[in-house]
């Protein structure tokens, strides 16, 4: 009866605490914006310091106040104090205004789709380490930091959320808690200076280590247990690339020589079908792939799997190779090219056409359809409105342009008659920018990264030895070797799109008549994307330390970092522009992407044409003005689910691009293929 007297109670009464802590959960919200709520716990009883234990992943046990949170969703906490007295508050975040209420409906969705149809996972496995450094709580270089003492004996035994340190930032203490139970050694004793000019020394970043006597569970930043996990559209990926890197013959290693003389263009024929040169057919397909997921996606890397992770991403760029080869030799093998000599090509085509000359027409349609809206949606999403959001915030954080962060809309307008200035002339204008832009922008940042890699030269036979112990020393790794397999291959994955089929489009409109030469150019895009430029990233985050300690930075933030303390502040500006280009190559070359697919399902004709690029414009405008939330998530997954009914069609239509490679190399040894340059 008392037990059903409780339960009564805390239905009816859902802030009343019967323990010795009392505390109520509020929100607030600057504006109707989507995704800018903040909760906050209020303590109006119990004994100090307090831990907060949040049921968003990445918030800290020590912070009573968390933002960025998604009007709608549910949150709560779990507030112990000193004496381990707690209790545990649950709300709603409140939604106001029409948006933050769209996303309050869209959001679960949107996480049920991607968790269980496009991103389910297949394996997942608990994060075990071997040791865990203890850091600072709630680092602010506004705040300042006292060790007052440690509340345990060097050397000592510590249990899984024992206090072992008393904190003092500002005027308010705080406990440091073990992770995990072993023994503990410290790296700054009290009155070692935590604080100095504006930011935390290095050594004071990380105030002890604890080595486990036997593998512990990693812990997130709200003491949850972390798991590895792989998801179903990544080992497609990986699958698909393995099986066209044997079925081909190791072709992304044996054709790099011949490739290399088609993109000069010494096989090139004047009298060749198609718009563009073997050349602009590359740079405008790489100004699709290379961009701020060469920034952003290394850095993720490396904060989650460490320096081993990049061995990995190197590894599934060279068997990406493959995909990409297949998949761009089909482009053109099976494109269209009407009575003006305009070209449309890609995987709608060969799914369509290929699969029916093996009498698989229905399954065969029903693919190039299914990729045909995926590319349509993500063209919208992924390829226009992340790209300017993202190039708006690089360059709203320049020093000096912060005042442009209220005017998104003149910045999107701006980048839209830019881009239909480009789109409306079709392939051959976007492939006469991409020439020029790709070389341009791909140049300043490698230049950039070479700069810092020739600065720290002495030391790139460390950075190099810790890529390849990293990537094998399952010791020294968050969740082991397999761990930062899963970690290298799925950000080089969302990284070069091989097996996307989004860049078989661009290099169907290729000058040539034979297709496997078309293919063997496209061997490039994942070797200079994910093997060339994302090796450069890691090499820079190495040599400044961020590899080891990210300092509470992510993604195109971390990366931003690791350059201005490499080359100064200075570089903030390099990297804002070619953010910037980035983001604008790969606008206009998706833009090509989705009106491919467009007309492909709506038409070919001059009115459908203009009507999506006149819909693509449009959201190059909202795309900086406006949050995005689940609504871009859902396009971005669209973008990755484009590899589903694509590598199906690949594995049915491998057999025929072996013969056709077969007979291509053959004619080539024989001389009946030759050189004109």
């Amino acid at each position: 009866m008392r037990k059903l007297m409780l339960v009564i109670l805390g239905f009816v009464f859902p802030f009343v605490s019967f323990s010795q802590v009392e505390a109520t959960l509020e929100f607030s919200d600057s504006s109707r914006a989507i995704k800018n709520a903040q909760a906050r716990v209020i303590v109006t009883q119990g004994k100090a310091p307090f831990r907060y234990y949040w049921s968003i992943t990445d918030a800290s046990i020590y912070r009573d106040q968390i933002g960025d949170l998604n009007e709608g969703m549910k949150l709560s906490v779990l507030v112990l104090d000193a004496n381990n007295d707690s209790i545990r508050l649950s709300a709603k975040v409140p939604a106001v205004g029409i948006m933050e209420h769209m996303e309050s409906y869209i959001k679960p969705i949107v996480d049920f789709i991607g968790a269980e149809i496009f991103f389910k996972s297949i394996y997942s496995k608990q994060v075990m380490i071997d040791s865990m450094f203890l850091t600072t709580p709630n680092y602010s270089p506004s705040k300042k930091y006292k060790l007052l003492e440690w509340k345990v004996e060097e050397n000592s035994m510590v249990k899984h959320e024992q206090a072992v340190a008393e904190i003092l930032i500002d005027n308010d203490t705080v406990f440091l808690y073990a992770l995990g139970s072993g023994r503990i050694t410290f790296l700054v004793q009290p009155g070692d200076p935590l604080y100095k000019q504006g930011s935390l020394n290095k050594s004071a970043r990380n105030l002890a280590y604890v080595k486990y006597e036997e593998k512990s569970p990693y812990y997130n930043p709200n003491h949850t247990t972390k798991t590895s996990d792989v998801p179903i559209i990544v080992v497609w990926l990986v699958l698909g690339a393995l099986f066209f890197t044997f079925r081909m013959g190791f072709i992304n290693v044996r054709g790099i020589k011949h490739a290399f003389q088609l993109v000069k263009g010494q096989f090139d024929r004047p009298e060749d079908k198609g718009e563009v040169s073997h050349y602009q057919a590359l740079v405008t397909a790489l100004s699709g792939t290379v961009g701020l997921g060469n920034i952003a996606g290394v850095a993720i890397a490396i904060s989650v799997g460490g320096a081993g992770a990049t061995f990995w991403m190197i590894i599934a760029g060279l068997i990406g190779m493959s995909s990409k080869f297949v998949e761009c030799t089909l482009g053109v093998k099976y494109r269209s090219i009407d009575k003006d000599g305009v070209v449309s090509g890609g995987p709608m085509y060969y799914l369509s056409r290929g699969l029916e000359k093996m009498k698989l027409g229905k399954l065969g349609k029903v693919l190039a359809i299914m990729f045909a809206l995926l590319c349509i949606g993500g063209s919208f999403g992924g390829g226009n409105m992340f790209q300017v959001n993202q190039a708006f915030a690089q360059a709203s954080s320049v020093p000096g342009l912060e005042w442009i962060k209220e005017y998104g809309i003149v910045f999107g307008l701006i980048m839209a008659i830019f881009v239909g200035v480009v789109i409306i002339g079709g392939i051959k204008s976007i492939a006469n920018v991409t020439d020029k832009i790709v070389p341009f922008m791909v140049g300043i940042y490698v230049l950039s990264a070479l700069f810092i890699i020739g600065l720290n030269f002495s030391q790139l036979g460390s950075a190099l030895n810790q890529i390849i112990e990293g990537a094998f020393n399952a010791s020294a790794l968050n969740g082991g070797i397999i761990g930062v397999i899963i970690v290298g291959f799925k950000r080089a994955a969302f990284s070069n799109e091989a097996g996307v089929g989004s860049a078989s489009i661009a290099h169907s409109a290729a000058k040539t008549d034979e297709p496997i030469s078309e293919g063997l150019v496209a061997l490039f895009e994942p070797f200079i994307d994910t093997v060339v430029v994302c090796t450069m990233t890691a090499l820079v985050l190495i040599f400044t330390g961020f590899a080891a300690d990210t300092q509470g930075f992510e993604g195109s933030q971390l990366t931003s970092k690791a350059f201005e303390q490499a080359l100064g502040s200075w570089s903030i500006y390099v990297l804002a522009l070619a953010s910037i280009l980035f983001a604008f190559s790969t606008m206009i070359s998706w833009s090509y992407y989705g009106l491919k697919a467009w007309t492909y399902v709506f038409g070919n004709t001059k009115k459908m044409e203009n009507a999506y690029k006149l819909i693509f414009l449009f959201f190059v405008v909202l795309g900086s003005s406006v949050a995005l939330g689940s609504v871009l998530d859902f396009s971005d997954m669209m973008i990755l689910a484009m590899a589903f009914p694509n590598i199906l069609g690949l594995f049915l239509l491998s057999g025929e691009v072996r013969r056709d490679l077969s007979d291509y190399l053959k004619r080539l040894k024989s001389g009946e293929i030759v050189k004109y340059k």
